[in-house]
C-alpha cells in the first residue's frame, strides 16, 4: 500500500494508534455476542441435520457475519440506502440468512431432496443462489436494501458484476458520489491473489463510468494462523501483494478477537464512505473443515488441522470474556442461544411443508411493474421497431453537426460529418449512422443507452466517432447523442481498461439493474470475447435457467474472414450456436405469436445482420419487446464502409421491422419455378455471392436467401422460401471454415423443417485448426474456391447427402 495523500495518511493514523480508541459499550458488546451466537449456531444447526451434507460452512470464521453486519450499519448512519453484495460459496447460506435475511425455511427446504423444481429453468444449488430484501437496519432504525448476487462456483467471476450493478444503481438515483448506493466484496484469500480478474475489477475504480467510488473488501484468509511453515506463520501475503498493485489499504485482524474485528470493520466502512476509495480488511482465520464438509483435510494437512481441531470456537471464548467482565451472565448466553435454537427448529418445521421449489424467491435483481405479478410478460407482442422520419432525419443532422459552440474538430472528422450529412439529405444510411439512429430513437423514448468496451467511442474501425475532441482544447470535449432533445434519456458512451472478463462482467451487471436501457459491450474484435469466456458461459448463456434472471445485454462482436489473419477474423458464431437452447429435431408450431414466443423461450439471440436497416431495427426490438434475452450481434468490419451496403429510410420508417429471414427479391422471384439453386447465407458473404452471380449471369437460376437471425432459428420463414422454389437446389454458403461458423447448427434444422425431403449442401472453406489464414494470397484463393463452387450449377451432381 502506498497513500500519497497526507490527509489519509493522518486519518489512518488517528483512526488506529490514538490511545484507547477501540472502546465498546455493554450493548455494543451483547449485541456482538447475539450475531455470533446466530453465525455459529446456523452452522452447527446445518450440520446436525444434515451431516452428509455440502454446504460450504464458514466454521473458522464465524466472525464474519458480525463483520458484515458491522459496515452495513456504518455505512447505513453515514447514509448508504442500498449494498450489494458478492461473495464465493464459503459462509454464503449463513450470510443469506443472518445478514441478508432470507427466511429460513427457505433456505432449509433447500436441502429436501424430496423438493420438485418449479417449471422456471434449470435451477442451482443452493451456496450459489442470490437474494435481494428491502428492510430496516435494526441499529440505525433507517431503511436498507441488501441484495447478494447469484454466482457460479468460479471464484471472484461475481466481482464485475458486483460492481457494474452498483454503478448502475448509483447512476439511476443521480447518486455520482456513491452515497448512497455501495458494494461489498468477499474473497478467499489464494482467490484474491490468483484470479486476475480481482485486479481487472480494481482497476475499473477509478476510470471514468465505471467508478462506483470505492468498494470494502473481506478477505476471509484460511488455514493461516496455524500453518507448520514458520515463513507463513503471521498472515498470508497474498493480500498484501493485490493491495500493493492496486494501491488500496489493506487492515490485517484476528477473526480470533470479534471485538478488533468489528472496529475495524467500522474503520473500513468510514473509510469507502468518507474518501470514496476501495479498501482491504483481512480477516486472518482458519477453515475448521476442509474444501467442503464431505473433504477430509487431514490427507494432505496432518499437522495443521491437529492444531485447528485443538482450538476453542470463538463464540466460547467471547463468550467466557464478557461472562468474566460482568457484561452478560452464563444464564443469559444460554437463553440467547435456546432462543435462536426455537428459532431453526421452527422453521425447519415450517420447511417440511414446502413441496416445490421457486427459483424466483432467490432473485437477485426483480424489476418491479416490468412483469406481471406471476414474473411472466405482459404481453406475447412487439410493436413495430420503424420511427418517423422527421425522427430519422433530426437525428441525422445531429449526427453530422457540432451542437457546440466554438468547437474545432478535426479536419478528417469534418469529411466524415459531411458524409452523414449528405446521407441525411439523400435518404440512406451507413451501419454507423443506422446504429446513430437506433440509440438517439430509444433516447427520444426515454431509454438510457450505454456502450462500453475499448476504443468504443471513436470505434475500433475509426467509424463511429460519438465523442468528439476540441483541438485546441486539451480534454474538451462534446458527445452530440446527448445534445438530441432537451427531455431525453442520457447517452455514455466509455472506453474500458484493456479488459473482457472483467469488463464484460461490469456490463452484465449494469444491464442487471433496469430492464428500460440498451447496455452493449463491443469487443475490439470478435474473437477477443474469448477471454471473457467465464461470464459468456456462466452468466449471460445460462443466467435465466439458473437464477431466473433475465438480462438485456448486447454484445458487438466484429467478424469476417477478411484476410486479416487468424486472431482479427472469427468471433466464433459456432460457440453461440453450439449454446443455444433451441430444439434442432423438434417441428415447430406456428401459432400467431410465433416469433414473439420463440425469442421467449430462447436463452439468447443470434444475429448477423446484413445491411444497417436490419441492425437498426434489432437494436430496437432488444427494448421493444416485453422481455429481456441477452442479443449477441455479429458485427461488420469491411460492411462499414461497402458501397452497396445502405439503406434507406424507407426500411427504418414507422411500420416497418426487423426481418429475420430476407428473401431474395431480384429477378429469380419472377419464375420461381425456374431457379435452378436457392443459397441461403448470413451476413457478409451474401456481398460476395450477389457480386459473383452478376459475373456469371445467373440471377434469374440462383436465389439468394439471407438469413439476418440464426437463433433462436426461424423455422417458419425458411420453410417458406425452400417452398417458394420447389425445383431448386438448397446449398448453404459460408465464407467459415466448415467445422465453423453456422452450418453445423442450421444442418439439422433444415433437415427437421423440409421432413428430410431435399438436402442442404455445404459451400464454403474446408474444415481448419485455426479460424482464417494468416496469407492474403491464400484467402484470396479460398475465396474464389467456394464462390465457384456456389454457383456451379452441377457440383452436387451425383453425389448423395
Amino acid at each position: 500500500m502506498f497513500i500519497n495523500d497526507v490527509e489519509q495518511c493522518q486519518w489512518i493514523r488517528q483512526k488506529f494508534e490514538t490511545p484507547g480508541v477501540m472502546q465498546f459499550s455493554s450493548e455494543e458488546k451483547r449485541t456482538l455476542l447475539a450475531r455470533l451466537v446466530r453465525s455459529m449456531r446456523f452452522e452447527d444447526f446445518l450440520a446436525r441435520k444434515w451431516s452428509s451434507e455440502k454446504r460450504f460452512g464458514l466454521e473458522g470464521c464465524e466472525v464474519m457475519i458480525p463483520a458484515l453486519k458491522t459496515i452495513i450499519d456504518k455505512s447505513s448512519e453515514m447514509g448508504i440506502e442500498n449494498v450489494i453484495l458478492g461473495m464465493p460459496h464459503r459462509g454464503r447460506l449463513n450470510v443469506l440468512a443472518n445478514v441478508i435475511r432470507k427466511d429460513l425455511e427457505q433456505i432449509f427446504c433447500q436441502f429436501d431432496p424430496k423438493l420438485e423444481a418449479a417449471d422456471e429453468g434449470s435451477g442451482d444449488v443452493k451456496y450459489h443462489l442470490g437474494m435481494y430484501h428491502e428492510r430496516i437496519n435494526r441499529v440505525t432504525n433507517r431503511n436498507i436494501t441488501l441484495s447478494l448476487v447469484a454466482n457460479p462456483s468460479h471464484l471472484e467471476a461475481v466481482d464485475p458484476v458486483v460492481q457494474g450493478k452498483t454503478k448502475a444503481e448509483q447512476f439511476y438515483r443521480g447518486d455520482a458520489q456513491g452515497k448512497k448506493v455501495m458494494s461489498i466484496l468477499v474473497h478467499g484469500d489464494a482467490a484474491f491473489a490468483g484470479q486476475g480478474v480481482v485486479y481487472e475489477t480494481f482497476h475499473l475504480s477509478d476510470l471514468p463510468s465505471y467508478t462506483t467510488n470505492g468498494t470494502v473488501h473481506v478477505v476471509v484468509n484460511n488455514q493461516i494462523g496455524f500453518t507448520t511453515d514458520p515463513r507463513m506463520a503471521r498472515s498470508s501475503p497474498y493480500p498484501t501483494d493485490v493491495a500493493r498493485v492496486v494501491n488500496a489499504p489493506i487492515f490485517h485482524v484476528n477473526a480470533d478477537d470479534p471485538e478488533a474485528v468489528i472496529y475495524v470493520c467500522s474503520v473500513a466502512a468510514e473509510w469507502r464512505n468518507t474518501f470514496n476509495k476501495d479498501v482491504v480488511v483481512d480477516l486472518v482465520c482458519y477453515r475448521r473443515r476442509g474444501h467442503n464438509e464431505m473433504d477430509e483435510p487431514m490427507f494432505t494437512q496432518p499437522l495443521m488441522y491437529k492444531q485447528i481441531h485443538r482450538q476453542v470456537p470463538v463464540l466460547k471464548k467471547y463468550a467466557d470474556k464478557l461472562i468474566a467482565e460482568g457484561t452478560v451472565t452464563l444464564q443469559e448466553f444460554e437463553e440467547e442461544i435456546a432462543k435462536y435454537d426455537r428459532i431453526c427448529e421452527e422453521a425447519y418445521g415450517r420447511s417440511k411443508d414446502k413441496k416445490i421449489l421457486h427459483i424466483k424467491h432467490w432473485l437477485d435483481s426483480p424489476w418491479p411493474g416490468f412483469f406481471n405479478v406471476d414474473g411472466e410478460p405482459k404481453s406475447m407482442t412487439c410493436p413495430a421497431t420503424g420511427i418517423p422520419e422527421d425522427v430519422l432525419t433530426h437525428i441525422g443532422e445531429v449526427a453530422s453537426s457540432v451542437p457546440v459552440a466554438d468547437f474545432k474538430i478535426h479536419t478528417g472528422l469534418s469529411r466524415i460529418l459531411r458524409g452523414r450529412a449528405d446521407m441525411t439529405k439523400t435518404r440512406t444510411v451507413d451501419w454507423a449512422l443506422a446504429e446513430y439512429m437506433a440509440f438517439g430513437s430509444l433516447l427520444k423514448e426515454g431509454i438510457h443507452v450505454r456502450l462500453s468496451g475499448q476504443d468504443v467511442e471513436r470505434g475500433t474501425f475509426s467509424h463511429r466517432h460519438h465523442v468528439l475532441h476540441d483541438q485546441e482544447v486539451d480534454r474538451r470535449t462534446c458527445v452530440p447523442m446527448n445534445h438530441l432533445w432537451p427531455d431525453q434519456a442520457p447517452y455514455t458512451v466509455c472506453n474500458s481498461s484493456l479488459s473482457e472478463y472483467g469488463v464484460l462482467g461490469f456490463e452484465l451487471g449494469y444491464a442487471m439493474a433496469s430492464p428500460n436501457a440498451l447496455v452493449l459491450w463491443e469487443a475490439q474484435f470478435g474473437d477477443f470475447h474469448n477471454t471473457a469466456q467465464c461470464i459468456i458461459d456462466q452468466f449471460i448463456s445460462t443466467g435465466q435457467a439458473k437464477w431466473v434472471r433475465h438480462n438485456g445485454i448486447v454484445l458487438l462482436l466484429p467478424h469476417g474472414m477478411e484476410g486479416m489473419g487468424p486472431e482479427h477474423s472469427s468471433a466464433r458464431p459456432e460457440r453461440f450456436l453450439q449454446m443455444s437452447n433451441d430444439d434442432s429435431d423438434a417441428y415447430p408450431v406456428f401459432t400467431e405469436d410465433f416469433e414473439v414466443s420463440q425469442l421467449y423461450d430462447c436463452n439468447w439471440i443470434v444475429v448477423n445482420c446484413s445491411t444497417p436497416a436490419s441492425y437498426f431495427h434489432v437494436l430496437r426490438r432488444q427494448v421493444l419487446l416485453p422481455f429481456r434475452k441477452p442479443l449477441i450481434i455479429f458485427t461488420p468490419k469491411s460492411l462499414l464502409r461497402h458501397p452497396e451496403a445502405k439503406s434507406s429510410f424507407d426500411q427504418m420508417v414507422s411500420g416497418t421491422s426487423f426481418q429475420r429471414v430476407i428473401p431474395e427479391d431480384g429477378a429469380a422471384t419472377q419464375a420461381p419455378e425456374r431457379v435452378r439453386r436457392l443459397i441461403f447465407c448470413t451476413g457478409k458473404v451474401y456481398y460476395d455471392l450477389v457480386k459473383e452471380r452478376s459475373s456469371q449471369g445467373l440471377e434469374e437460376q440462383v436465389a439468394i436467401t439471407r438469413l439476418e437471425q440464426i437463433s433462436p432459428f426461424p423455422f417458419d420463414l425458411i420453410k417458406r422460401e425452400a417452398e417458394k422454389y420447389p425445383g431448386a437446389e438448397l446449398v448453404w454458403c459460408q465464407e467459415e471454415h466448415k467445422n465453423m461458423g453456422y452450418y453445423d447448427y442450421i444442418s439439422p434444422r433444415f433437415m427437421t423443417i423440409l421432413g428430410r425431403a431435399r438436402p442442404i449442401w455445404y459451400v464454403g472453406r474446408d474444415p481448419a485448426a485455426a479460424p482464417a489464414t494468416g496469407n492474403r494470397n491464400t484467402h484470396l484463393v479460398s475465396l474464389k474456391k467456394f464462390l465457384d463452387s456456389a454457383f456451379n450449377l452441377q457440383a452436387f451432381e451425383g453425389k448423395t447427402f
